[in-house]
């Protein structure tokens, strides 16, 4: 009998482990980070040292996650966005995300700014098993879900860039001779490397590749250096600082190429004005998102709630300032992906909901540029337009072109 009964007791306490595990089901799941009430948000940006002009990338971030709260916050949850100066130092970024993983305890680490101080933290970042989301750098490895599951881009790669770049030239100037001048490190490489790609068996159109380190006060003795050698189209690989000040020589020196900027430096604020406006026309750029000082969005309703938006939480950030944009954007990224996790807040459903983006429109990108991403494809943004100074703005032209594939994509 006392047997009979201890079966029964213990199907009994079985019936009760089943009840809770799939009870549990419904259950929220945590990892470190995240609680019923927050989710806390590692970043590390330049507010201090050569790429100081990206502080406002940053500074836009706080201001919406500060916005979100406000409205409730995410499923309930504030965030709480804790981000650190990097100075755009590869050792100062690894001590600071060291912080962050191992003092804040944050869930992830989201939109840390540069090539050099992403680079310096990834490996740590995937052994960790921390995710190191929506990276500030369009280097074109942050896309490697097989080697670095827990790392992934957002800006498009600085490759694809480059190859659409290519496309023009060979397109409007095929006989001319081309000039590169680029940042002596990974971020101006990958962009030398895919206008090499994009030029293909027409390389031999790059008469020079001229580089620049990151601790000269000045470049002009580079920028005099290729002026003698003639070329008829300059590719400027530059951080905004290098961008504004080769603008500025080339203008000084009136010497008149074709000129072609990387996006990451294409500021009306932080670089063009800075050069001087009267050196910046005809300047050549690639955008994928709205420009504030372009009129034809003043009526657009993406870009009435950025400008509201920035007006009440960045006052002091220029409203010209592109990269205040980019930060909006990847905010309101990062924001859609944290409320897909619902209740599942551990690190690894972050990063699968990260790597299952459908084609998100968002309201500060360029009409046709959608996010997407999928467990095998760690890009997000990978359409961009072309686009010209003129004024003291830029205008648009030509269709959105996808850099990956080299296709266009008509819109």
């Amino acid at each position: 009998m006392r047997f009979v009964k201890s079966i029964v007791a213990a199907v009994a306490a079985g019936g009760l482990v089943l009840a809770a595990t799939s009870g549990a089901w419904a259950q929220k799941k945590y990892d470190t980070g995240a609680t019923d009430t927050e989710i806390k948000i590692g970043n590390i940006i330049p507010y201090s040292g050569p790429a100081s002009a990206y502080g406002s990338v940053g500074k836009a971030m706080a201001g919406y996650f500060k916005k979100i709260n406000d409205e409730g916050g995410i499923n309930g949850r504030k965030i709480n966005f804790i981000s650190y100066d990097d100075a755009y130092s590869p050792p100062k970024a690894v001590e600071q995300t060291r912080k962050l993983v191992e003092g804040d305890e944050v869930l992830l680490l989201f939109g840390a700014l540069g090539t050099p101080s992403n680079t310096a933290i990834q490996k740590y970042m995937n052994a960790k098993k921390v995710p190191q989301l929506f990276l500030a750098t369009g280097a074109t490895k942050w896309n490697d879900p097989k080697h670095f599951p827990w790392t992934m881009g957002w800006l498009p790669s600085y490759q694809s860039e480059a190859r659409i770049y290519a496309k023009y030239i060979l397109k409007e100037k095929p006989d001319a001779k081309i000039a590169v001048f680029y940042q002596n490190d990974d971020f101006g490489k990958d962009y030398v490397k895919g206008l090499q790609d994009g030029l293909g068996t027409k390389k031999s159109m790059i008469i020079a590749e001229e580089s620049y380190e990151l601790s000269e006060p000045t470049v002009d003795s580079h920028i005099v250096k290729l002026k003698s050698l003639n070329p008829d189209v300059l590719l400027v690989f530059t951080t905004p600082k290098f961008g504004a000040q080769t603008i500025k020589k080339v203008g000084e020196l009136n010497w008149k190429p074709t000129i072609i900027m990387t996006n990451v430096s294409a500021s009306t604020a932080t670089v063009m004005k800075p050069a001087g406006f009267e050196n910046a026309q005809g300047v050549i750029s690639a955008a994928y998102a709205k420009d504030t000082s372009d009129p034809q969005w003043n009526d657009d309703p993406g870009m009435k709630d950025y400008k509201a938006f920035l007006a009440k939480y960045v006052p002091e950030v220029n409203v010209a300032d592109s990269s205040a944009v980019t930060g909006y954007n990847m905010a309101q990224t990062m924001a859609a992906v944290l409320k897909q996790c619902g209740d599942d807040l551990t690190r690894a459903n972050v990063m699968k909901q990260a790597a299952s983006i459908k084609g998100l429109q968002q309201g500060g990108l360029l009409p046709g540029v959608l996010i997407k991403t999928s467990a095998t494809d760690f890009s997000p943004i990978e359409q961009l337009r072309l686009m010209r100074f003129k004024g003291e703005r830029w205008e648009l032209f030509g269709d959105v072109i996808d850099g990956e594939t080299g296709g266009d994509h008509r819109h």
